[in-house]
């Protein structure tokens, strides 16, 4: 019997997962996180909510397993909500998320494991985990439309030999069916849409309440430098945003799109769409799961965005942990801030930060 720790959301996934593990035998810990104070006066999203620390409790008690909830505000601050507005202060769009999940979630949770006498960590993830030779690889889910690996490429390998994502082999459809079974009160709960700390969606009037600098102004340009407009901050844009730009393009001549962000200068350049494909990327702070780093060009594909189809083409590695990547053919609104996820088939290659 293994002892496994579960980071319980009190969503259906997390919930799902601890279940089947209690079922198979295994000796069960829930650990919730509480990410912000619930009594504050900033508005909080459906995710890791009080509501769904309550549900968390509720499952365990149903499927009969300890439970605990461990107070991260000061991590959660520090780490993620911190990354959140320096990126988009400096004028980059930045992916909370791929944050929370490693330099949160199995990173902390991991040393918490431990210290419960616990060696794996499980979280309700659509992702696989296994052996392959002499390293661990991650795959994406079995459920395409629900795979989370992309958010999860910067996970080690003493960190992955450590966890477990029981839900990856499943389906969402199949998932809430085992719900239903198991009895579980979150079968039919909706997933969370939104970033938890920024529910209303205006990533703008958060970033200026935490860091109010940022409304320093700016001018709009076009590609040969000419002013269209001013704008009251580069946190208000992301590279391939049309709308809300406060400018139109010439008549006849379609809509214009972010191109490039210059946080120093405060500089925001639009352009056609066709301006936005690119066929090249570099990235930093690159993390290479499946294979060791590469002395040369290796194929393969890259994922840009969570909703990009991952598309062909070949990286190689550069020196200070960063890498170059070469699409088969242009890609639109590649985005500093974002990750980039390198796939061969379904296993995670590596991945890193778009500079």
């Amino acid at each position: 019997m293994t002892r496994i720790v579960v980071a319980m959301s009190g969503g259906v996934d997390s919930s799902v997962a601890a279940a089947l593990l209690a079922e198979q035998g295994h000796d069960v810990i829930g650990l919730s996180m509480q990410l912000y104070d619930q009594r504050g006066s900033e508005t909080f999203g459906s995710c890791c909510s009080l509501d769904d620390l309550y549900d968390a409790r509720r499952v365990a008690e149903a499927i009969g397993i300890p439970h605990y909830i461990l107070n991260f505000e000061r991590q959660f601050q520090e780490t993620v909500i911190s990354n959140f507005v320096r990126e988009y202060a400096s004028g980059r769009t930045p992916l909370p998320c791929a944050h929370c999940n490693s330099d949160l979630k199995f990173a902390t949770l991991l040393d918490r494991a431990r210290g419960l006498g616990a060696d794996r960590v499980a979280t309700g993830h659509y992702a696989r985990v296994e052996r392959g030779g002499d390293r661990w690889l991650l795959r994406r889910s079995a459920d395409p439309d629900k795979d989370q690996s992309y958010f999860l490429f910067s996970l080690t390998q003493d960190q992955l030999a450590c966890a477990s994502f029981p839900v990856g082999s499943l389906t969402k459809v199949e998932v809430r069916a085992q719900a239903r079974r198991l009895g579980l009160r979150v079968a039919d709960k909706p997933d969370s849409q939104e970033i938890c700390f920024v529910p209303d969606g205006d990533y703008a009037s958060f970033v200026a309440r935490k860091e109010p600098a940022v409304t320093r102004g700016g001018t709009i340009v076009d590609t040969g430098g000419q002013v269209l407009a001013t704008h009251a901050g580069v946190h208000r844009f992301t590279v391939g945003q049309r709308k809300g730009l406060g400018v139109s393009g010439p008549v006849g001549g379609g809509p214009l799109y972010v191109l490039k962000i210059e946080a120093e200068s405060g500089q925001v350049t639009v352009g056609s769409r066709a301006a936005l494909d690119q066929t090249a990327l570099t990235a930093s702070n690159v993390n290479w799961v499946s294979v060791d780093s590469p002395s040369g060009w290796l194929t393969v594909a890259a994922q840009i965005r969570h909703r990009h189809r991952a598309a062909a083409g070949r990286v190689r590695a550069l020196e200070g942990g960063r890498a170059e990547f070469v699409f088969d053919s242009p890609q639109p609104a590649i985005t500093p801030g974002q990750a980039v996820v390198f796939y061969d088939g379904d296993v995670v290659t590596g991945g890193g930060w778009i500079d």
